[in-house]
C-alpha cells in the first residue's frame, strides 16, 4: 500500500469512491458527488491523502474540512475517509486514518471531529482505534431519504499540540 498527496487528476476515482460511500446509505447525508472545485473550496488544502495498490489503483482516500470559519477554530476539522467497496476489510481505512492524524498534526491540527452513523459500525471501530473517542450523540440531526438520522460524534485530541 502507497499514499500519495490527491491531486485534481484523481477526482474521477475519488468521485467514484465517494459515490460508493453514498450508496451505501451510511456514509454522508449527501446524495450525489459535487464538482471538484465545490469539493475543493470545501476541504482544506492540506491532508488530502490517496492510498494507491501495487497496480497503481486508488483504493482510498481521506480529507479534512474546516469545521468552521471562525479563526478559534482553525485547528479543529472534520475527517473524510473513504475506501473503495473491493477493498473493504482490509485495514485501509485505519491506515488512511493514520497518516491523515501525522499529516493533519504537522499541520497545527489539534483537534479531529468524525460526524459518523451509528450503523456505520466499522468507520466508528477504526476511528476508536486510532484514538478518537465518543463526545456526543446529536438525535435526528438530519432527515435521508424522508427518514430522521442520528450521527455519533467522536473527537480525537492530539497529544502533541
Amino acid at each position: 500500500m502507497h499514499f500519495r498527496k490527491m491531486t485534481p487528476d484523481d477526482w474521477e476515482k475519488v468521485k467514484d469512491i465517494y459515490l460508493q460511500g453514498i450508496a451505501t446509505g451510511n456514509a454522508t447525508f449527501q446524495k450525489e458527488a459535487p464538482s471538484w472545485e465545490e469539493w475543493d473550496k470545501g476541504h482544506m488544502g492540506f491532508s488530502r491523502i490517496i492510498s494507491n495498490d501495487e497496480r497503481n489503483n486508488i483504493t482510498g482516500w481521506c480529507a479534512l474540512s474546516p469545521v468552521s470559519s471562525r479563526c478559534v477554530y482553525a485547528g479543529v476539522a472534520e475527517v473524510s475517509v473513504y475506501v473503495a467497496t473491493a477493498y473493504a476489510g482490509m485495514q485501509i481505512g485505519t491506515r488512511l486514518l493514520r497518516q491523515l492524524i501525522t499529516e493533519s498534526e504537522a499541520n497545527g491540527i489539534w483537534t479531529l471531529q468524525a460526524g459518523i452513523f451509528p450503523e456505520n459500525k466499522a468507520s466508528i471501530r477504526i476511528h476508536e482505534k486510532e484514538g478518537f473517542r465518543l463526545v456526543g450523540y446529536r438525535e435526528k440531526i438530519g432527515q435521508m431519504d424522508g427518514i430522521w438520522r442520528d450521527t455519533l460524534l467522536l473527537e480525537r485530541r492530539s497529544n502533541d499540540i
